[in-house]
């Protein structure tokens, strides 16, 4: 197969999309070509048989430039691909879809979040195929959705002995973003600071745009006024490679997101062997038997505090049993070799 890919940024130092990377890589380690298109080219080290054209935004080019270069890559490239994965992005799909169609090309569009726009809507209309991570990530009723899990590097998120297993190592990760729920986190963290000894909350992630910007100062007020200063610490974003030496590290990683689609922290996290709570709907399809025990209901501070209490109090032996049973999870249903061989034989 000779694949056209269609993403936002090709850069392994990327806190948020870093991870494509590998997602190319592999797609790479099975087909013939790999031509990659994306917004923004950073950092990148791939095989021979991928070729990447960006749009420009990392030299600062206008709207009008992308949308040019865009089509000018999709006519010049066309004999270079047969078929075309859309990540994320449906507006790629509105602004190709006649001409790939008039080309003979195969179109798929990746999405996994719960929101709906009107432009999904049109562009599930021009898709052959909608490919998800779970039932809750793509909302729209449609004979096109096919659910094939995440893709986890399962080798490279992977557990590790902590050197240092003093204290209660609470991890998240994600973007700063009032979707995100922080609040029910601090406010959780401030009522198990004198119950759990060494208790430390660690929040990985950027606020990239001004109200997450305004939404970060208010969680740090909210911090100092619970004085949780030596509890809470942010630590910024950090280029996905550099994620999982945080994971490995952790006693436990907590999701209290709204997004109501698979986070791949969350499975980054149970493959690394670490046990999650999350109040994210998405989890259901994920967790199974463990989703009584791992699941909390949205803003349920009492709830969240519970659940802590009972993962720190089982031990570190009885977490350890739990997380490599999380991994096992991740390893069958959302590793990206799995994930990539899936996809390609549904183009």
């Amino acid at each position: 197969m000779k694949l056209l890919i269609i993403t936002q940024k090709v850069d392994n130092q990327d806190d948020v999309l870093g991870f494509m990377h590998r997602w190319i890589e592999q797609f790479a380690a099975q087909c013939e070509q790999v031509t990659v298109i994306c917004l923004f080219e950073g950092r990148h080290a791939l095989p021979a048989n991928v070729r990447v054209f960006s749009l420009g935004k990392e030299k600062g080019v206008s709207r009008l430039e992308y949308l040019v270069r865009f089509f000018r890559i999709i006519w010049r490239e066309r004999a270079a691909y047969d078929s075309v994965f859309v990540h994320m992005n449906q507006i790629y799909v509105l602004l190709g879809g006649l001409l790939w169609r008039a080309l003979g090309k195969r179109v798929a569009l990746w999405y996994a979040h719960g929101a709906v726009p009107s432009s999904l809507r049109v562009a599930e209309k021009m898709v052959n195929t909608v490919f998800t991570s779970t039932k809750s990530g793509f909302r729209l009723p449609s004979k096109k959705i096919r659910v094939v899990g995440q893709g986890i590097d399962t080798d490279f998120f992977c557990p590790k002995a902590r050197e240092d297993a003093q204290g209660f190592r609470i991890v998240v990760v994600g973007r700063i973003s009032p979707i995100k729920d922080y609040e029910t986190l601090i406010l959780a963290a401030e009522k198990l600071q004198s119950k759990i000894e060494g208790l430390s909350v660690e929040i990985v992630g950027g606020a990239g745009l001004p109200e997450q910007e305004k939404y970060l100062d208010q969680l740090k007020k909210l911090v100092t006024e619970k004085k949780l200063e030596g509890v809470v610490r942010f630590a910024g974003p950090l280029a996905n490679n550099d994620i999982v030496s945080r994971l490995q590290r952790a006693d436990l990683f907590v999701n209290t997101s709204f997004t109501g689609s698979l986070d791949k922290a969350i499975l980054e996290a149970m493959s690394c062997g670490v046990p999650v709570l999350t109040c994210n709907e998405a989890l259901q399809e994920v967790l199974g038997s463990y989703t009584n025990q791992l699941m909390f209901e949205k803003k349920d501070v009492d709830g969240l505090e519970e659940k802590i209490k009972f993962l720190e109090a089982i031990g570190e032996t009885e977490r350890k049993k739990l997380g490599q049973n999380l991994r096992e999870i991740v390893v069958r249903g959302h590793g990206l070799e799995g994930f990539v061989a899936r996809i390609i034989s549904l183009l």
